[in-house]
C-alpha cells in the first residue's frame, strides 16, 4: 500500500461518503457526544414539530419560519460533515490494511522441523511459530526466533526500502502485514488476534478508537456551560417581550439561541482532533491517544540520543595521528589492513581515508592469507594476524591493556609513549571524536580519529525549539569530554553522558517533578522503562515489541529526528484549536449586533442605532445571521483540517497575533458575511 496522499474535501473519495455520513451522524446517541450540536439539532427537531402544525392549521409566516428551520438542519448535517471528512481521509487506508489482515494465510511449523500446515492468519494465538519465506506476508505480530531476512514495510510505513530483521537484539520485532523478500525466518506470534499492531493501526487511522483528551473535553464543558446558560437567557425572552407588550415566535428565538451559543467551534472541535491525529498519520506516526498529541503540543522538555538524531549515526575516520617515530603512512597502511574486514561504517570509512590520503589501494582479502580477529565486546578491539605481522585496531585503554598484559611476549610501552598516545586520545575526546588506537607486532603506531557528524542543520533546529521555550537533552553513552564536545557543537542546552537506563529514568522523572512535560525516543528494549515514563514517549518501529508496548506513539519510518516534527504538530492542534476558539467567539459578536436589535426593535426603537450594519429588516437579519452562521463551518472546515501552522514566537507575540488574526478577524468577517447575505436575502425577496 502507498503512503496515504494528501486529499482535499472535494476529492469525490472523501466528499461523497462524508454527505452519506452527515446524515447517519444525526443518531440522538451519536449526536449527544457533541453536546453543542446536540441541543441545535433538539431546537431544530422542535421547531420542524411546530412548524408541521403551523402547516396543518393555517398558521402565518410559514415561509420564514421554513428557511430557518431549514437552515437549522443544515448547520448540524455541515457539523457532522466536518467530522466525516476528518474521519473519511483514514478509511480508505484503514479499508487497505483491514484487507491485507484477512486475507493473510500462515504457514504454521507443527512440530520441531520444517514441516508446516497453512491456515488463516487470523487465526494464530500467541506462542504459535509460523515459517515465513521470500513472497510470503507476515500474518501477525512477532519476533524472529530464527534466521535473517529482508523485509519490505511498505504496508506499513508507505515506503519501499527493505529492512533486515534477525533473531535476536533490537532488531529482531516484525509486524504483521509486511512482507519478506528475500531468505526466510521463523516467527513467534506475540499478539492475539484482534490486539496486533495492525489492528491497532486499522482502528486509529479511521477514528474507531479516538477518545477526547483532557484539553477537548475541558472545552466541551465549557461549551456546555455556556450553552447552557443561553437556554435560560433565551427562556427569559417571552416574559420581557410580553411586558413590553408584544410575543416573539419561538422559532425567531430558537435563531437567536442558535446564534448566541458557540456552534462554529462546537462544530467544528471533533474535526479539530481528528484531523491532529491524521496528520501524525501522514507523517507516518502513530499516536496510541489523543492525549500523546496533545501533551507533544505542551513539551517543555525533549530527550534526544546523540547517534542517529544529532549525528549521522555513523562515525567517519578523520585522520591518522601517529606517535613520534612512525610516519602517517606506516600508521595509516597497518589501519587499513586491519579494517579490511571490517565492515562496519567506521571500518570501511578507514579503508577509505588510506586510499585517498595516502594512496594506499585497498588490497584482495583472499591473496592475503590473514587470519582476521573479529571485533567483540569483551576484547574492544579487532584486528588481522597476516605474513607474520599481529595488528590490533581498538579503543585506547583496551590496546594499551593488551599490550602490557603479563602474559604479553613483547616489551611494554615506554612512559613516554604512553603519555603520549592518552594526550593524543584526550585531545580527539575534547573535540567531540572517538580514539581508536593501533599497534603492530607489540608496537603502538597512533591514533585513528573517528569523527562524529553532526547532521547539517541541526543548531538552528535546536534554536527554533528553545524559541519555542523547550529545553533539549542530548542522551548517549560516550564519556563526559566527548558529550560535552558534541553537545556544544550541536547546540543542544544539556547533556545526559554514560547514559543508563536507570540514568535516564530520573532525568525524566526529575524533570516532571519541576512540573514539566518530558518527550524522548528509543527503540531498545533498556529504552522501555524511560519511554513509559515519559508524558511522550515515540518508539521506533523496527524497535524491540518492549519499547513499541512502552511508548505512547510509534515511528513507522523510525527516524528519531521526527521528535521535533511531532512537537510541532502538537503545537499546531493546541493553536488551531485555540485559533478557532477565538474566532467562534469573536464571531458572535457580530451575530448579537445583527439579531439582537432585529428582534427588539418593534419595542423599543432606540435599539435601531444598534443596525450597524444596516440590514433590511427585522426579518432578513435574523435569516442572514443563521445562513451565516451555518456556511461559516463549512468555510472553515479546511483550516480545522489542515491545522494552523505553528511558528516559534514568544507567548506573548503568539497571543497577541492569534487576537489579531482570529479575534478582530472574527468580528469583521461575520459583520462582512451577514451585511451581503442580506442584500442577496432582500434581492431574492425570501423575506
Amino acid at each position: 500500500m502507498a503512503k496515504p496522499r494528501s486529499s482535499s474535501i472535494l476529492d469525490p473519495a472523501i466528499l461523497v461518503p462524508a454527505i452519506g455520513a452527515s446524515f447517519k451522524k444525526l443518531d440522538p446517541r451519536a449526536m449527544v457526544k457533541n453536546p453543542v450540536m446536540f441541543v441545535v439539532e433538539v431546537v431544530a427537531l422542535l421547531t420542524t414539530v411546530l412548524f408541521i402544525r403551523d402547516l396543518a392549521t393555517g398558521g402565518s409566516g410559514l415561509g420564514f419560519s421554513f428557511q430557518i428551520i431549514l437552515w437549522l438542519w443544515f448547520t448540524v448535517l455541515f457539523a457532522n460533515f466536518a467530522e466525516a471528512v476528518a474521519e473519511g481521509r483514514g478509511k480508505a487506508q484503514a479499508d487497505s490494511l483491514r484487507r491485507t489482515r484477512t486475507e493473510t494465510q500462515a504457514k504454521l511449523l507443527t512440530g520441531t522441523g520444517d514441516d508446516w500446515r497453512e491456515v488463516p492468519g487470523t487465526s494464530l494465538k500467541v506462542g504459535d511459530v509460523v515459517l515465513v519465506e521470500a513472497g510470503d506476508v507476515i500474518p501477525s505480530d512477532g519476533e524472529v526466533v530464527q534466521g535473517v531476512a529482508s523485509v519490505n514495510e511498505a504496508a506499513i510505513t508507505g515506503e519501499s526500502a527493505p529492512v533486515i530483521r534477525e533473531s535476536g537484539g533490537d532488531r529482531s520485532a516484525v509486524t504483521g502485514g509486511t512482507t519478506v523478500i528475500s531468505d526466510h525466518i521463523k516467527v513467534r506470534i506475540t499478539a492475539a488476534a484482534g490486539s496486533t499492531f495492525l489492528d491497532r493501526m486499522i482502528h486509529l487511522v479511521e477514528g474507531a478508537e479516538r477518545q477526547k483528551t483532557p484539553n477537548e473535553i475541558a472545552l466541551n464543558i465549557l461549551l456546555a456551560g455556556m450553552t447552557l446558560i443561553f437556554v435560560f437567557a433565551t427562556a427569559s425572552i417571552p416574559s420581557f417581550a410580553a411586558y413590553a407588550g408584544g410575543t416573539i415566535s419561538v422559532v425567531v428565538l430558537v435563531a437567536l439561541f442558535v446564534t448566541l451559543i458557540p456552534t462554529t467551534i462546537g462544530a467544528l472541535l471533533s474535526a479539530i482532533g481528528i484531523a491532529g491525529m491524521d496528520r501524525l498519520v501522514r507523517f507516518n506516526v502513530l499516536a496510541m491517544s489523543g492525549r500523546a498529541v496533545e501533551a507533544a503540543g505542551d513539551v517543555d522538555t525533549l530527550l534526544l540520543d546523540k547517534t542517529g538524531t544529532i549525528t549521522l549515526g555513523n562515525r567517519q575516520a578523520a585522520e591518522f595521528r601517529p606517535v613520534r617515530g612512525v610516519s602517517p603512512q606506516e600508521l595509516a597502511d597497518a589501519a587499513q589492513l586491519a579494517s579490511l574486514a571490517d565492515e562496519t561504517p567506521e571500518g570501511r570509512s578507514i579503508v577509505v581515508l588510506a586510499k585517498e590520503k595516502y594512496s594506499i589501494r585497498g588490497r584482495d582479502m583472499a591473496t592475503l592469507n590473514a587470519h582476521f580477529v573479529p571485533f567483540t565486546a569483551q576484547t574492544r578491539m579487532s584486528g588481522v594476524d597476516v605474513d607474520g605481522a599481529v595488528i590490533r585496531k581498538g579503543a585506547v585503554d583496551a590496546i594499551l591493556k593488551d599490550l602490557q598484559s603479563p602474559g604479553s611476549a613483547v616489551r611494554p610501552v615506554s612512559p613516554e609513549t604512553l603519555r603520549e598516545v592518552q594526550a593524543i586520545a584526550e585531545e580527539i575526546g575534547k573535540a567531540g571524536g572517538t580514539p581508536l588506537a593501533v599497534a603492530r607486532d607489540g608496537k603502538v603506531l597512533g591514533v585513528i580519529y573517528l569523527k562524529d557528524i553532526v547532521k547539517g542543520g541541526i543548531r538552528e533546529r535546536f534554536a527554533e525549539l528553545r524559541r519555542m521555550g523547550i529545553r533539549t537533552v542530548m542522551i548517549t553513552g560516550d564519556n563526559p569530554l566527548t558529550a560535552a564536545a558534541i553537545a556544544a557543537e550541536a547546540g543542544v542546552d544539556d547533556f545526559l553522558a554514560e547514559a543508563t537506563p536507570e540514568a535516564k529514568l530520573k532525568l525524566i522523572r526529575d524533570e516532571q517533578a519541576k512540573g514539566k512535560l518530558v518527550a524522548m525516543c528509543g527503540d531498545g528494549t533498556n529504552d522501555a522503562p524511560a519511554l513509559a515514563q515519559a508524558d511522550v514517549g515515540v518508539a521506533m518501529n523496527t524497535g524491540t515489541v518492549a519499547a513499541r508496548e512502552a511508548g505512547n506513539m510509534v515511528d513507522l519510518d523510525s527516524d528519531p529526528t521526527k521528535l521535533i516534527e511531532i512537537v510541532e504538530i502538537g503545537k499546531a492542534l493546541l493553536m488551531t484549536r485555540g485559533s478557532l476558539t477565538t474566532f467562534s467567539i469573536a464571531n458572535d459578536v457580530a451575530k448579537y449586533f445583527a439579531i439582537i436589535p432585529a428582534m427588539f426593535v418593534a419595542f423599543y426603537p432606540q435599539l435601531g442605532a444598534l443596525n450597524v450594519m444596516g440590514l433590511a429588516s427585522p426579518q432578513s437579519a435574523i435569516l442572514s445571521a443563521i445562513i451565516f452562521n451555518a456556511l461559516i463551518i463549512i468555510a472553515l472546515i479546511p483550516l480545522a483540517l489542515k491545522g494552523v501552522k505553528f511558528r516559534p514566537i514568544g507567548a506573548a507575540a503568539l497571543l497577541q497575533r492569534n487576537l489579531l488574526i482570529y479575534g478582530l478577524g472574527g468580528i469583521v468577517v461575520p459583520f462582512a458575511g451577514i451585511k451581503l447575505i442580506d442584500v442577496a436575502v432582500t434581492a431574492l425577496h425570501l423575506v
